[in-house]
């Protein structure tokens, strides 16, 4: 049984087809990289996968269930968490209040708890604090946790965004282009958290236009075109593969690109 598996998804917009009637499956524990020129599908499909859109038709299947038709909020019960490429976070919070709201999820207090501020409604806000932290010192900001989020630089509040994540005890992170707008070093550091992850048993599934990163850190790359998949393999067999090349970099080897 995949971990997720994607039979036959198709996305149409009035008469435009976004995605295709593909086919795909994620392993667990492994990162997974969804690639392709602008204008693939790959936001599409990816919003697809994780619930924010439903498909015109096809399935998908996570841990053997049927979450097709599942609202965004119950799937992130069951483990699915997701990360945008413009980061949606409380600026004039503190970073671990930001952190704090993801574990929110999994807590069990009312209304009637947070008035009469019960036992219930104490424990549970202590443990989502310590959960923050955690998630904090796993993207090493530990040391910014009172910090206002509107002063933190872009790659922190990438990581951030991948604690607030976390904090939601996910089995599989959705990242929409984590690399954007930082610099080739702040790249790099992100690409070895999403080692950390994987390593921690979280699987990946990663869009992202930075190349070099993909290849040097992704278990399976799937390539979009046009809203069809074209190839799907090891990076080593998707950098060489003559239709990937003409189709995403028009003949230019995928090596090259940044």
């Amino acid at each position: 049984m995949a971990f997720i598996e994607v039979k036959g998804i198709t996305k149409k917009f009035g008469g435009l087809t976004a995605v295709d009637n593909v086919d795909f499956e994620i392993e667990q524990g492994k990162i997974t990289a969804i690639i392709g020129p602008n204008g693939a599908g790959k936001s599409t499909f990816f919003n697809l996968i994780n619930g924010f859109h439903k498909p015109t038709s096809g399935s998908v299947f996570f841990e053997g269930r049927d979450i097709t038709k599942l609202p965004v909020h119950l799937g992130a019960r069951l483990g699915i968490a997701r990360t945008f490429q413009t980061t949606h976070l409380f600026e004039q919070s503190t970073v671990i209040d930001n952190v704090i709201v993801g574990h929110r999820l999994r807590t069990k207090s009312k209304l009637f708890d947070a008035v009469f501020r019960t036992k219930r409604e104490k424990q549970e806000e202590h443990n989502a604090y310590q959960k923050a932290m955690e998630s904090l010192e796993f993207v090493g900001m530990e040391k910014i946790a009172q910090v206002p989020v509107s002063t933190i630089t872009q790659e922190e509040k990438k990581r951030l965004a991948i604690a607030l994540a976390l904090a939601t005890d996910p089995k599989v992170m959705f990242l929409d282009e984590p690399a954007a707008g930082i610099n080739p070093d702040e790249t790099e550091g992100l690409a070895q958290l999403m080692k950390k992850l994987a390593a921690s048993g979280i699987t990946i599934c990663t869009i992202e236009h930075k190349m070099q990163m993909i290849m040097g850190m992704a278990d399976k790359i799937m390539v979009l075109n046009q809203g069809a998949k074209i190839a799907e393999g090891t990076p080593n067999e998707i950098k060489n593969n003559p239709v990937v090349i003409e189709a995403y970099l028009g003949g230019e080897p995928i090596a090259e690109a940044n």
